[in-house]
């Protein structure tokens, strides 16, 4: 399964959680006190709040949705309200 993963720079990661489980309410969602899991038929992404930063790690199915998966949460980053990110993935 291939992973990847960004650490983006937010002064309050744990809104922008809540922001994106919004904008995902039609997958399933798993939050439990130290991540969010949203489930999506290509894979899954991983959110995790820190002092400083959101961690997002993707994790893939096959190669073949990898990329797909990370350009549609690519594209939930870039519509989070009131924030300017620079999304670098890291596999």
């Amino acid at each position: 399964m291939p992973i990847s993963r960004a650490e983006l720079p937010a002064e309050n990661a744990a809104a922008l959680i809540d922001q994106l489980c919004e904008r995902w309410s039609d997958h399933e969602v798993t939050r439990s006190d130290e991540q969010v899991e949203v489930h999506f038929d290509a894979g899954s992404c991983y959110l995790v709040a820190e002092p400083d930063k959101l961690m997002v790690v993707v994790e893939a199915v096959e190669d073949g949705a990898h990329d797909r998966l990370e350009w549609e949460v690519d594209a939930a980053l870039d519509a989070l309200k009131g924030v300017e990110l620079d999304i670098v993935w890291e596999a």
